[in-house]
């Protein structure tokens, strides 16, 4: 299996992961009486697994390097959290799968953004007129998917 089959294979399970989490700490939040408690707990048990994976691939030695990174490397954890506070709180009242269409088309806007301009250090991939457009039906086929 060559590495982009690899790689898209593991981000296809990543994108069935978040409408699962989505449902998951939804409901949670829903059960406990609290969405914020529901996503402290969320981040607890990631926060177990991360450190799991960590001890079992490179160990913590990596760690000695975080204070010397730049701050704003660190926002990603803020919008880790907000998606998952937003989610939780949004989700009950606006369905799972509208809050998961919306958090895709941002995803879609966010994503050709970072690769049109090369942000963040990302690697450059201008949006043509054909990457436009596959931009623009994903969208359509999203919009579809909720009205059907």
């Amino acid at each position: 299996m060559g590495d982009g089959l690899r790689y898209a294979l593991v981000m296809l399970a990543a994108g069935i992961g978040i409408p699962v989490l989505a449902a998951l700490n939804a409901q949670l939040g829903t059960r406990i009486g609290s969405p914020v408690v529901a996503a402290v707990v969320l981040f607890c048990v990631a926060l177990s697994g991360a450190v799991l994976v960590m001890a079992l691939s490179h160990g913590p030695s990596a760690l000695a390097h975080v204070p010397a990174q730049p701050r704003h490397l660190f926002i990603g954890g803020l919008l880790v959290c907000f998606y998952v506070l937003s989610v939780t709180f949004v989700a009950p009242k606006f369905g799972v799968g509208n809050a998961v269409f919306f958090v895709l088309m941002g995803q879609m806007i966010s994503a050709a953004a970072i690769d049109q301009f090369g942000l963040f250090g990302a690697m450059v991939r201008p949006i043509t007129l054909l990457r436009g457009a596959g931009i623009g039906f994903m969208g359509l086929g999203l919009f579809l998917i909720q009205r059907g």
